[in-house]
This record gives C-alpha cells, sequence and structure tokens, in this order.
C-alpha cells in the first residue's frame, strides 16, 4: 500500500467490499438514503459559498469546521498567526443565525468570566445567576492554552455534558453548541499544556499550515482592495443544523468498517498485536473509546458531506489523522528520536487491512 500525505484530497470513491448493495441486511435503502441526503445536504454548498467570500484557500479547514459542525463535537485549530483561524470561525457562525461569543483566554482569566456567577440583586434581595459567554451556539475559545489549567477545565462540563453549574443551579446550553478553540504551537512563553482530560474532549484537532502562493496573492488582493472586506450573510438556520445531524446519524456503516475503526484504535494501544512491534516504545498510551465513536462519527459526517449514504473506508481514512494525533501520547524516546503522532498515525493505516 502507498504511504499516505493526509494533506492530499482523497480522490477514491469506491471500495471493493464495503460499497453496499441498493438494501442492506439491517434493511437500510441507500438509493432513498443518498437521495435524502442530496437534498438535505443542499445547505452546505450555501455555507461554502459565503465562507468563500472570506476565507481564501485551507479547504481542508473550511471541511473540518463543517465536520465538526455535523458531528456535534468541539474542534481545535492549531496553526501559526495570521492564518485565519479566528476569522474561518467567525465567518461560519455568521452564515448561520445562532448567537456567537469569542472568550479570549489570557492567563489573569477566571472561571466566572467563563461561565459567570452568583450576583446580589438589591431588588428582589437575592443572588441570582448572571451567565457568562459560554451561553452562546458557537463558542471561539482564541488561544486556549493561554489561561491556566483551572479555566481550561472549567470548559469539561460545557463541552461534554452540554450543561453549566452556577452556585446549585444546572442550566443546559443552547443547541447547537460549538466549542471551537485556537492555539499558537510556536510561542510556548506564558501558556499552559491542555490537560489530556479535555484535549480528548476536541472530535478533531486540526493542524493549519501556510496557503499557497497563488492563494497569497488572492489574500493580499482580498485585504488591499477599495471595495472593502466581504461580510458574509446568514443563510441557514439552527433547525437545519440540527436536522442534518439526525440524517448524518443514519448514515450507513458496514461491520467491516466498524472493525476497521476497531482495529486502527486498537493499534495505537497495542501495536505488537497488529505486528507493529516498533511502535510499542515509541507510544505511552493510545486512542480511548472516545477516539473509535469520534473516528465513525466524523467518517459518517465526511460521507455525508460527499453525499453519499454509506461510509467507505477512504472516508476513515480521510478524518483519521485529525481525530487521532492529539489522542496519541508519546514517549520520551519518541520525542527523542523526532517521532510525530502522524508519523505514528501513517504506520499504522499502512499496516491495517483495509476492508
Amino acid at each position: 500500500m502507498e504511504n499516505l500525505d493526509q494533506n492530499n484530497p482523497i480522490a477514491a470513491e469506491t471500495s471493493t467490499n464495503s460499497n453496499p448493495t441498493a438494501t442492506t441486511q439491517a434493511g437500510t435503502d441507500i438509493r432513498a438514503l443518498n437521495e435524502l441526503i442530496q437534498t438535505e445536504s443542499a445547505f452546505l454548498d450555501l455555507i461554502k459559498l459565503e465562507m468563500n467570500k472570506v476565507i481564501i484557500g485551507q479547504p481542508q479547514m473550511v471541511e473540518r469546521l463543517l465536520i465538526a459542525l455535523l458531528s456535534n463535537g468541539h474542534i481545535l485549530l492549531e496553526g501559526v498567526p495570521g492564518l485565519a483561524k479566528t476569522l474561518a470561525i467567525n465567518t461560519l457562525s455568521k452564515t448561520i443565525e445562532a448567537s456567537f461569543s469569542r472568550i479570549q483566554f489570557t492567563p489573569d482569566l477566571l472561571p466566572a468570566d467563563l461561565l459567570g456567577t452568583m450576583i446580589y440583586n438589591h431588588n428582589k434581595e437575592e443572588f441570582v445567576s448572571k451567565k457568562g459567554p459560554i451561553f452562546a451556539n458557537f463558542v471561539l475559545a482564541d488561544e486556549i492554552n493561554r489561561a491556566p489549567a483551572k479555566v481550561q477545565s472549567a470548559l469539561l462540563e460545557a463541552m461534554q455534558e452540554r450543561q453549566v453549574t452556577i452556585g446549585d443551579a444546572t442550566y443546559n446550553l443552547p443547541e447547537p453548541f460549538l466549542v471551537l478553540a485556537t492555539q499558537n504551537p510556536v510561542e510556548q512563553e506564558g501558556t499552559y499544556p491542555l490537560p489530556e482530560a479535555q484535549v480528548d474532549r476536541f472530535m478533531m484537532k486540526v493542524v493549519l499550515d501556510y496557503p499557497k502562493k497563488e492563494e497569497e496573492k488572492l489574500i493580499i488582493r482580498h485585504n488591499v482592495s477599495s471595495a472593502g472586506f466581504p461580510k458574509p450573510n446568514k443563510v441557514v438556520s439552527p433547525e437545519t443544523i440540527l436536522k442534518a445531524r439526525e440524517i448524518v446519524k443514519q448514515v450507513y456503516m458496514d461491520e467491516k468498517i466498524e472493525q476497521y475503526i476497531v482495529d486502527i484504535v486498537f493499534a495505537t494501544r497495542n501495536p505488537k498485536d497488529y505486528n507493529l512491534p516498533d511502535l510499542e516504545p515509541l507510544i505511552e498510551f493510545g486512542g480511548s473509546p472516545r477516539a473509535s465513536i469520534a473516528l465513525a462519527t466524523c467518517a459518517k459526517a465526511y460521507a455525508f458531506i460527499r453525499r453519499r449514504g454509506y461510509i467507505i473506508p477512504e472516508d476513515v481514512r480521510a478524518v483519521c489523522h485529525d481525530v487521532l494525533r492529539h489522542r496519541i501520547g508519546l514517549t520520551y524516546e519518541a520525542e527523542a528520536e523526532n517521532v510525530t503522532t502522524e508519523t505514528i498515525i501513517n504506520t499504522i493505516l499502512n499496516k491495517i487491512e483495509v476492508p
């Protein structure tokens, strides 16, 4: 099998054993599901059209944001400053008729600044809850690694349980609810590494690279134009997103694909069992069951974006790096040998038999 390059688009759209017949053994009508997805996924073109007005290049980032949106998962964007991370998230929120809040994480930020607090109401002579900026459909946690652990951990309940506790009261967060965090991998002074428990809550970690030359020319032209910076229009309602999420859950996943996902994740935990003894001293810990769930969910969303009612192995491989790169712990030996999680994932994908 050829070496993988996660930056290249996955061209293959068929697989020998995973392309289902019109009706599966489970009774799923693939043709009807394909027709439904063709109709219900039309709003994705509207979102992409609006985002392309503002964002030049970075198609992978835009696609991953859509996957997170459809998968009801949170996303962590990592890249050097100036790659339009904040702009992309802000633009996505503006295409949807939903509330948006931006939280600039700093070392002096407190959990109450994020979640809210109890304040005394003189008129009622009682304490009342004042909700924080976390109560929005889209929450941009800008430079999340600049805040201390107590603030980062304040996000845990919100990200996992979709609720926030203030005092004695617990409040549900609005739907859809999506945390989109950014961090700068270069400047580490004055930053706090994200705890593993929180990193695992992010469905995907997307690493961004610089734009191509032609794209950068367009970016310059875009920003210095006398016409002014374009503004995206609101083209989708939250109800459309919630409805699409339910359809994404219906995307058919064959048992062979399930086994393929399990094999990939288990190979990160016990590489010896998959004839990968060289990886054993390099991996401190592998992906949790949350990694398996995220891999399956993102693959379904990827198939939905491709207007397909069933998953093929290429869908799993396309999202595998983004789902697993932050869930594999490296040993000191791996870091000494400059081995990255990308290398480990590529090795596993090249070894595990494709159904």
